[in-house]
């Protein structure tokens, strides 16, 4: 049997014995592997498709969102390339059940589980009704909003608490005694409550300091909480990095631990020998871990109540250290990396793994193979005292690349195939095919670690069906190399423009140095305005200056070009215009205050960002990109002189747009059009 299913070009044939399919083989909607199911496959371009997706619907009522139907979209209907999943909190790329007026987005996966109406859940706990999930297909991987740990088993969910306030509840979680006596504290009864009471701005509690979300057992009349966690008995404890037995102590103390350092105003451990007191938690501190924001591994110290003699900063927060109790640092001499032990051990900058007792970094076997992609050098040559590779064998090459010190290429808008920007000597090029690369970007290690990641990156020039990626700190969509991550099911991908950035910078737009920050949820970019979410990096002043870049804007290009104007624009920062001239000379409409953009002080030319710099500034022109929904490929252009109108929406393609190729076609279509949802609608 076959078919011909609308987001795949050829035709699919059924295949009834499920051991035909490689372990490798996956379904291209729901990037799932096709064996031990019934699904369809192509001969032509060896894709997969299972057969309950071939028969997913284009449009459901879904009980998570009985409002409006969900359409399934191929593709993010967002312009950055990317959205989040409202059910299990992953991102997504493609094939999507979305609906456009609530912004409400679903993986397939998810919208296909099954699920029920929870009937009589308490109010109290949360005003919403809620899903019951018997089984999530391990899709969901978010935490428990009572417990906060991950979600496992049966669970229940609420479909009016979108991405990033989920609401999800183990089964046990909810099923909780909403009040309960306790022989911590024997004087009351203790009320669940869905989330700890109010404290004081400046409270310096246990549950303040780990900003704890979840569920709390309290007494309003004492001011007493406890944690689900400290429900349960608490024996002694025993662990290899500590030659005591830790003893629990049953009574509500304040306390600073001494391994982490912060307060505790619950039931700490306690080591009569050492007389230390510990949260329960940090007595399984490992001792030693490597983190990307550093070169060396760091070890955890703590000493018995030293008087510190000198000021130690924090290098991930950029705060003071009291190297009187625990914290991590580098044990190399003349190192002087100093980090929190919270901060180091933060899950968005530790991958959990733990280095064994004694390791030694230098004791390391030198592997004796290229560090990076240059697999022979044909010729050198000597400048000065360096010798030089003048011919080199790249990997992403079948030619054989020359190195070129001067001079410009025959064409003025060449591009680098690594980094996407313009061309600029030194690079090395292809004299039988138009393919460049910097010198820089051809010399590119193999695999290097970033601030903005914890798992290790690897260089690759690989892209999404779409032949496109998208870069996971600025958003932009990119041609050429990037860095991936290929731990598990991590994503994380970077272009070459923002692998350059380190945990610091110091940008013209602000007097004082900025620090990479991780959790920037609150705070907006001071460039562009928008509002950050908790998992976007961005960089911030720690003078109380109130600055903070986001990593789009961190890599913006200093300068620009204005086919009007013959002189370069220049990013400027501040406006000294009045309202009623604050205009974008090339779109006509109006400019933001204070916002960012480009501006030329000898003709007195101002532009937005993006119309100075164009959508798709780290797409390469002539390239082509896969399945936007035209019945051919599409080529990246840069419209100058006689811009088309686009398809969608009735303004001219100015700059960078998308065209097809074909006779006598004529499309044309704007980068942000082809991303919404109205165009998806208007081509089914």
């Amino acid at each position: 049997m076959e078919i011909q299913h609308v987001f795949h070009p050829h035709n699919l044939v059924f295949i009834e014995d499920h051991g035909i399919a490689s372990k490798a083989a996956h379904c291209f909607m729901c990037d799932k592997p096709v064996e031990d199911w019934s699904y369809y496959s192509c001969n032509q371009c060896e894709s997969y498709l299972h057969k309950r997706c071939a028969e997913a619907a284009r449009k459901i009522w879904h009980p998570f969102h009985p409002k409006h139907p969900l359409t399934l979209l191929p593709k993010s209907p967002y312009s950055e390339g990317r959205g989040i999943c409202d059910l299990c909190g992953k991102a997504f790329r493609r094939f999507v059940y979305n609906c456009h007026d609530c912004k409400l987005d679903l993986h397939i996966n998810c919208a296909l589980l099954q699920s029920s109406i929870a009937a009589n859940f308490p109010n109290s706990l949360h005003p919403h009704p809620l899903f019951f999930v018997q089984n999530h297909n391990n899709e969901v991987e978010s935490d428990c909003s009572g417990c906060q740990k991950p979600i496992s088993g049966p669970f229940y969910h609420c479909s009016y608490c979108t991405y990033p306030t989920l609401f999800n509840l183990h089964k046990e979680c909810a099923e909780l005694p909403l009040e309960i006596n306790h022989p911590c504290h024997g004087k009351h009864p203790l009320t669940l409550l869905p989330q700890p009471p109010s404290h004081p701005q400046k409270c310096g509690c246990s549950l303040c300091r780990i900003q704890w979300k979840g569920f709390v057992y309290s007494c309003s009349l004492c001011n007493f909480e406890l944690l689900l966690d400290d429900l349960f008995s608490r024996p002694p404890l025993t662990d290899a990095s500590h030659e005591h037995q830790w003893m629990p102590i049953l009574r509500k103390m304040s306390f600073i631990c001494d391994f982490c350092g912060t307060a505790g105003e619950k039931f700490p451990y306690f080591c009569a020998a050492c007389h230390l007191f510990v949260h329960k938690n940090c007595i399984s501190l490992p001792r030693q871990i490597k983190i990307t924001r550093h070169c060396h591994t760091i070890s955890l110290s703590y000493s018995l109540k030293q008087n510190q003699v000198e000021d130690w900063m924090c290098k991930i927060c950029y705060k003071e250290v009291d190297i009187s109790y625990g914290h991590y640092r580098c044990p190399a001499s003349r190192c002087l990396y100093v980090a929190h032990v919270r901060c180091a051990t933060d899950e968005a900058i530790w991958d959990g793994t733990i280095m064994l007792e004694g390791y030694d970094e230098r004791s390391e076997e030198v592997v004796q193979e290229p560090w990076n992609l240059i697999t022979d050098v044909v010729e050198q040559i000597i400048i000065g005292e360096l010798m030089v590779a003048s011919e080199i064998k790249h990997s992403y090459h079948d030619h054989n690349l020359r190195l070129t010190f001067s001079g410009k290429t025959k064409d003025d808008d060449s591009q680098c195939d690594g980094c996407t920007r313009p061309l600029s000597t030194p690079f090395y090029s292809c004299e039988q095919c138009k393919f460049f690369l910097h010198k820089v970007c051809a010399e590119l290690p193999k695999q290097l670690p970033h601030p903005f990641h914890k798992h290790l990156l690897t260089l690759s020039n690989s892209h999404d069906e779409d032949n496109y990626s998208s870069c996971s700190a600025c958003f932009r969509s990119y041609h050429g190399f990037g860095y991936r991550c290929y731990k598990g099911g991590c994503r994380f991908r970077i272009d070459i423009q923002c692998m350059l950035l380190s945990d610091t910078l110091k940008h013209p737009s602000h007097e004082h140095s900025l620090f990479l920050v991780h959790n920037n949820k609150g705070t907006s970019c001071s460039a562009c305005f928008r509002k950050l979410r908790s998992r976007d990096v961005a960089y911030r002043c720690m003078k109380r200056c109130d600055f903070s870049l986001d990593v789009g804007c961190a890599t913006l290009s200093l300068t620009a070009w204005y086919k009007y104007d013959r002189h370069p624009l220049t990013l400027t920062y501040l406006d000294h215009y009045e309202l009623s001239q604050l205009y974008c000379d090339l779109c006509e409409k109006k400019r933001e205050p204070n916002r960012w953009f480009y501006y030329c002080v000898d003709c007195d030319n101002s532009l937005h960002l993006n119309c100075a710099l164009g959508d798709l500034p780290y797409m390469k022109l002539g390239n082509k990109i896969e399945d936007i929904g035209h019945q051919h490929r599409l080529t990246v252009v840069k419209n100058i002189w006689n811009c088309p109108p686009c398809k969608v929406c009735p303004e001219l393609c100015n700059g960078q747009a998308l065209e097809c190729k074909e006779f006598g076609c004529n499309f044309t279509i704007h980068w942000a059009c082809c991303q919404s949802s109205y165009f998806w609608d208007s081509i089914w």
